[in-house]
């Protein structure tokens, strides 16, 4: 059997591929010792990336993760949501069970969220089996996403810049949050809609919306929390896509190989870091992924990110140094009324 590397998200080999239709393939398409001798390392290099990234922030496995398969590795696009869903769906166990230990998972929402997430998730994936292709409703929710992460961005900037003011980091303990059940669960039927439909949000909508409705929640229980109750929704969302997608085992698994170790080093990170730490981080994949789902193009992004953070640090120093400003109150003026010891 040769040894010739190929890209892997491909049902058969290259020059399989090349044959004429009738010519039988002398490789074995299905064989497990075949995935392995020809995992592609630069999909395995992704994975590596986006699981960090998603174990840091609780975003990025289908908003950076789809868009880079297929943009960059050419990966049929329904290929690359299906198998794009399952990997998700192996990987985020593992970060979350490190935030599960360490004590920033918000239980209480995480039971209102999957009770609306998980069937309105394989909803959105029979809907969208039922309307064809769906290309023009898909491109509508990706932008409409895409404007939210946006907000959610700028919102997070804003708030941290306020707080960087007040000299507070603007969060409060898991027990100091009043859980409202009915908007949590239509939160959940949101973020599952479109997570069964374009498989992207089950990170970063669904943080965007907790952010809306608990403002005050630390940006480690964001992500801890939104990996929680990520693994029903991802579940849901990538049974109805084994039976109604195009799940490609290979590239699943290449993108596992990288993807599974850097969830675990990116949840650790997050879980024990302080919120000044995790929040730039969080505020650049929110602009990335608003960016990408906008339409920009890929080369356009680092640069449109680096322009739009000169602005924001110089807010927050100037935010450090003149806290009079945001807090509005009169500056304190010094007396001579000092108690001698």
């Amino acid at each position: 059997m040769g040894l010739a590397i190929h890209p892997l998200w491909h049902r058969r080999p290259i020059t399989c591929r090349t044959r004429p239709a009738d010519a039988p393939c002398p490789y074995p398409t299905k064989s497990l010792v075949f995935i392995v001798m020809t995992l592609d390392p630069s999909i395995a290099l992704a994975g590596l990336v986006v699981g960090f990234t998603v174990g840091l922030t609780g975003m990025g496995g289908g908003a950076l993760m789809t868009p880079l398969l297929v943009l960059v590795f050419k990966v049929d696009p329904l290929t690359a949501v299906s198998s794009d869903l399952v990997a998700s769906f192996v990987m985020k166990p593992v970060g979350a069970g490190v935030h599960l230990r360490h004590g920033t998972v918000d239980l209480r929402l995480v039971r209102w969220l999957v009770l609306g997430s998980v069937p309105s998730a394989f909803a959105g994936v029979l809907l969208l089996n039922s309307l064809g292709s769906g290309e023009q409703l898909q491109d509508t929710l990706k932008v409409l996403l895409g404007a939210a992460l946006a907000v959610a961005a700028a919102t997070i900037v804003v708030k941290s810049i306020v707080a960087t003011g007040r000299g507070t980091d603007g969060g409060d303990d898991l027990a100091a949050i009043e859980v409202r059940p009915l908007p949590t669960v239509a939160i959940g039927i949101a973020g599952g809609l479109v997570v069964g439909m374009t498989s992207v949000g089950s990170g970063s909508l669904m943080i965007v919306l907790l952010l809306m409705l608990y403002p005050t929640l630390r940006a480690s229980q964001l992500v801890g929390t939104d990996l929680v109750q990520a693994i029903p929704l991802v579940g849901a969302a990538s049974l109805a896509h084994l039976f109604f997608g195009d799940v490609e085992l290979g590239l699943t698994t290449a993108l596992l190989v990288g993807a599974i170790p850097g969830v675990f080093v990116g949840a650790r990170l997050s879980a024990n870091a302080p919120d000044h730490l995790i929040r730039p981080v969080l505020v650049a994949v929110l602009a990335a992924s608003a960016l990408k789902l906008l339409g920009m193009p890929t080369p356009w992004v680092a640069p449109t990110l680096a322009a739009a953070a000169v602005p924001v640090v110089g807010a927050s120093r100037w935010a450090a140094r003149q806290p009079d400003a945001l807090l509005g109150e009169e500056p304190q003026v010094m007396t001579e009324d000092v108690v001698v010891r």
